[in-house]
């Protein structure tokens, strides 16, 4: 049964202290039980703050190793409330919003929790996408520093697939590329999209052969005219627009081509939850993939962004 706060008075009741988001990540770590990593025993003893020692071997377990709160010295009430602001806005927040909501005395702190939450914002495993699929690329980046305009050296290339659900969209699937050939276009597509599946797109030849996979390819081609790739492939320019604005409302265009694959997933994990009836269950969801994401400290984000 999934069980998360719908609105914050309900979050600020369940999550008062320690103890109860212990026990939240408990259950979620454990959904029938504990159950030992050495023994496999399902029964322990709380010991002090995050570990539990089984009853039969006295293997102390910890309910954070192994997640995405491993090795914080940050109390897990900050994690929550950070958790629940990320997830209650509706664009999300930058680092600064964070760590002024917070009152935390340090932009660092803020900026690497953000980067942990977005690495945790992909499940393992996930469906890909069926039906009719729109597929195009598009660069994505920010003004140059000192000059005017835009430079396409300092942009990333982008491949976007958008389902097609009736005239809207259902989900989609981003990823930075490197280039836009047959090879690393069609690779994307597999990974992303079921065989079986129509593949729209227009007539760029690096979609050429989609239909050795298992795709049904269809292709549009596009003319000289004023907005002809909008009106092709609509689904997947509104997500490119939509993208865009965001990059530049929420985080102000301050997003480096480096870090970009990780604002990608959390766009991504935003728009496909987009109809959820309550804000908690994206909380809720987030925190299931929290506890099963490998930790990773500040040093190895910064080397990676």
């Amino acid at each position: 049964m999934e069980d998360y706060p719908k609105t914050l008075m309900e979050f600020e009741k369940q999550f008062s202290d320690e103890s109860a988001c212990r026990a939240y990540i408990m259950r979620m770590k454990w959904p029938q039980g504990f159950q030992c990593p050495r023994c496999g025993h399902q029964q322990a003893w709380p010991v002090r703050g995050v570990l539990f020692q089984c009853t039969a071997c006295d293997h102390q377990a910890s309910v954070i190793k192994g997640t995405l709160f491993q090795g914080s010295h940050l109390p897990l009430t900050l994690w929550f409330r950070a958790m629940w602001w990320v997830t209650s806005q509706k664009n999300g927040t930058s680092a600064l919003g964070l760590q002024r909501v917070l009152g935390l005395g340090s932009y660092k702190t803020a900026w690497a929790m953000l980067h942990k939450f977005r690495r945790a914002m992909v499940r393992t495993g996930r469906e890909r996408l069926a039906g009719r699929i729109e597929v195009d690329e598009t660069f994505v980046g920010g003004v140059e520093e000192g000059r005017r305009g835009r430079k396409i050296a300092s942009k990333a290339l982008v491949v976007i697939a958008a389902q097609e659900e009736g005239p809207g969209v259902g989900r989609i699937r981003m990823q930075r590329i490197t280039d836009a050939s047959a090879h690393t276009l069609q690779a994307f597509v597999k990974a992303n999209i079921e065989p079986g599946s129509i593949v729209h797109s227009d007539g760029w030849e690096g979609y050429t052969g989609l239909h050795n996979y298992g795709y049904r390819h269809e292709v549009s081609k596009l003319n000289q005219a004023p907005g002809s790739a909008i009106k092709l492939l609509p689904r997947v320019h509104r997500v490119v627009s939509l993208l865009k604005r965001w990059l530049l409302g929420t985080h102000q265009g301050a997003v480096r081509k480096e870090q970009l694959d990780y604002y990608l997933d959390e766009f991504t994990f935003r728009f496909n939850r987009r109809t959820s009836r309550y804000r908690g269950k994206l909380f809720y969801r987030l925190m299931q993939q929290a506890v099963t994401t490998a930790p990773i400290s500040f040093e190895q984000i910064a080397r990676k962004v």
